[in-house]
Formats: structure tokens, C-alpha cells, sequence
């Protein structure tokens, strides 16, 4: 057995020595060290498709992990062996991370230091416990960026994409049940697959355009800032810009002296809305577009066994089950993306989907009956 470490070490004296030591517990050790070693190198190789302060956040989070890699050597000693794999995930989330980076690899990294299970480790210290929850929220941040800036038009993509797959199978299913002939449940679900893509479309359009005029109107005016100059100081009318902006009388009245006070042709009122801010809504035309073409790819999968000659009951089962696994794939993917479990995500979305369409089911066999 190795001598306990050295409190210099990093690993508390009595860490792994007042207990005798396992073939499980070496074996855990060297798994925790396979990990540790995956996580550094998945952040390195995030680091290296990035620039500036978010380049260096990441080479930060590698030597945290390089300190925990020192903790499981120090208490394996002798024993260290060959080099283990990491956990599947974290290796998945090493391969994600040179293939492609940003914002999915980063949700992944996300949900790998919540699983950490440091906590309940009698042989990690509490330091490391502590280490990988600072970690979580150090990659949530990151994170956050880019969800922000993918967040309108991704929005798009997944509503437009979860809305064709469930309203076209619900029309499908509803007029199939109603005693409705092949053919006029195909152009049925054609008719449906492209008014509902323009409908989609527009209504992004409309949507984003509006909210991105309604934050250009909150802009202060140029010719505002060009007043400045010309503002009776005793009267300090300005203040009133800032009160109007929430700030209380007091703290309205400051502010307005210290810019009236400091003024150059470079002042301005108040400051334009931040390029994130715009960016959290996305271009109207990236969002209607993609509304668009993820609402006709996912309207046309219900679609696909009458396109390819199934018929009655056959077609409805095939593109039942296509368009549960669509929906799964859906529902994990936001899930990933949001830091959440894609497994309950994609079991909510697909009891979602499922149940919209078994209710327009139910009515079209109702006013199939009906109509007979």
C-alpha cells in the first residue's frame, strides 16, 4: 500500500489510508482519472477555437481538472496503471468538441460537471466537491452566450419544426379516421405541409421584425444628444430623461449634472441597446426561413407512406412512428441544449405530440360516424 499523500499534495492525509484499499476502490480511482484527463483535454480543445476572454475561461477550467488529475495520481501511486478511457459521455463530449464546438458541446460540458459525483466520494475532497459545481456555472455562463445568440431563430426552428410534425399528423390521422380515400388524405397532408410552412413563415417574420422595431424605438434619438450642449443647466430638464428611464429624482439629478457637466460631442443620452439584445431575438428573416423549412420538414414526414403508396392502417402506423422519433429527437435536442435531461424532454415532447394527435383522431372518427 502507498504512503498517505502530503497535505502539499492535495490530497488530505487520511484520504484513501483509514481504510484498506479495494481492487473497486483503485478501480474507481482510475476511472475518476480517465475522466478528469478527458475533461481537460475537452476544454483544451474548446480553448483552441476561441479567442480572448472566453479562450481563457476554458484553459482555467483545464488546469482545475489538471489539479484534480493530481489528487487520483497522488492516491493511486504505484497503482496507476495504463491509461483507463473516460466515461462514454465524456468522451463523446471530447469527440463533439474537435469535430464541431460551440453552444451544443458547451450544454453537454454542462450537464457532464452537474453528474459529478465528488460530493458523496468519501475519497474527494470537499474543495473538488465545490470545484465542479463552480465548474457547472462557469460552463452555464458560456453557455448562456451562445444560447442567446442562436435563441430567436433556433426558437424558430424547433416550434416550427415540432408544429409541422404534430398538426400535419393530427390532420392526417383526422381526416383518415373520418372514412376520408388516399388520395384525399395525401393532398390533404400536402395542403396542410405548405400552408402551414407559409403561415409559419409570416407569422416569424411578422413577429421578429416587430419586436426588433419595438427595441429600435427604445433608442434614443441622435438629435437628443445633439441638444445637449444647448440645455439650460439651472433648469436640468434632462434629469426628466432618466426619471422616465426609472431612475429615482435624486439619482436622475446626479447623473444628468455629471453629464451636462462632462460633455464632449461623443456624449450621448443614454446609451443604444446592447448587440446581444438583438441578437437574443434573431434576424426576421433567419427566423422566417427557418420557421419555414423546419415546419415543411417536419409536416412532411407524416406525409412520406403515402408519398411512397402505404395505405390505411399501414400509413398511420408508419408515419406515427416516424414522427414519435422525430419528436424524440426534438425533445432531446432541447434538452441538451438547455442543460436539462434529454431523456424526460424527449418523452414530454412525444406525449405532447402524441396526445394532440390520438384527440384529432378521436374527432375525425366522431365525424366520420357522424357524416355516415
Amino acid at each position: 500500500m502507498t504512503p498517505p499523500a502530503t497535505p502539499t499534495s492535495g490530497v488530505p492525509a487520511d484520504a484513501g489510508a483509514d481504510r484498506r484499499r479495494t481492487p473497486q476502490d483503485i478501480r474507481r480511482w482510475r476511472r475518476y482519472l480517465a475522466d478528469e484527463r478527458a475533461e481537460a483535454a475537452t476544454y483544451r480543445d474548446l480553448a483552441s477555437r476561441r479567442t480572448g476572454e472566453e479562450k481563457e475561461i476554458l484553459l482555467a477550467l483545464a488546469d482545475a481538472e489538471k489539479r484534480h488529475e493530481n489528487h487520483w495520481l497522488a492516491l493511486l501511486g504505484d497503482d496507476v496503471g495504463k491509461p483507463l478511457r473516460g466515461d462514454w459521455r465524456t468522451r463523446s463530449l471530447g469527440l463533439f468538441a474537435r469535430r464541431f464546438g460551440g453552444v451544443f458541446v458547451l450544454a453537454l460540458a454542462q450537464r457532464a460537471e452537474a453528474r459529478s459525483t465528488y460530493e458523496t466520494d468519501v475519497d474527494a475532497t470537499a474543495t473538488m466537491a465545490a470545484d465542479e459545481r463552480i465548474h457547472e456555472e462557469v460552463v452555464r455562463g458560456l453557455a448562456t452566450r451562445g444560447r442567446m445568440r442562436m435563441s430567436g431563430t433556433f426558437r424558430a426552428a424547433v416550434f416550427g419544426a415540432n408544429d409541422g410534425l404534430v398538426s400535419n399528423l393530427a390532420l392526417i390521422l383526422g381526416i383518415g379516421a373520418s372514412g376520408a380515400s388516399n388520395a384525399t388524405v395525401l393532398l390533404s397532408g400536402l395542403a396542410g405541409l405548405l400552408a402551414g410552412a407559409l403561415s409559419m413563415g409570416a407569422g416569424e417574420y411578422v413577429s421578429v421584425r416587430s419586436q426588433r422595431e419595438l427595441l429600435d424605438a427604445s433608442t434614443p434619438s441622435p438629435l437628443a444628444s445633439a441638444a445637449l450642449p444647448h440645455l439650460d443647466v439651472d433648469a436640468n430638464e434632462l434629469a426628466l430623461v432618466y426619471r422616465a428611464r426609472g431612475l429615482a429624482p435624486d439619482e436622475a439629478e446626479r447623473h444628468a449634472g455629471e453629464v451636462l457637466s462632462t460633455y464632449t460631442a461623443a456624449t450621448v443620452i443614454a446609451p443604444a441597446a446592447e448587440e446581444d439584445e438583438f441578437e437574443t431575438h434573431g434576424s426576421a428573416m433567419g427566423a422566417a426561413v427557418s420557421s419555414f423549412l423546419f415546419f415543411a420538414s417536419g409536416a412532411l414526414i407524416p406525409v412520406l407512406p403515402y408519398l411512397f403508396g402505404l395505405q390505411g392502417g399501414v400509413a398511420v402506423l408508419v408515419g406515427s412512428g416516424l414522427v414519435g422519433l422525430a419528436l424524440l429527437g426534438t425533445g432531446a435536442t432541447v434538452g441538451l441544449l438547455s442543460g436539462a435531461s434529454p431523456i424526460k424532454r424527449a418523452l414530454r415532447q412525444l406525449a405532447i405530440g402524441f396526445g394532440a394527435a390520438a384527440a384529432t383522431y378521436l374527432l375525425g372518427l366522431v365525424f366520420g360516424a357522424t357524416v355516415a
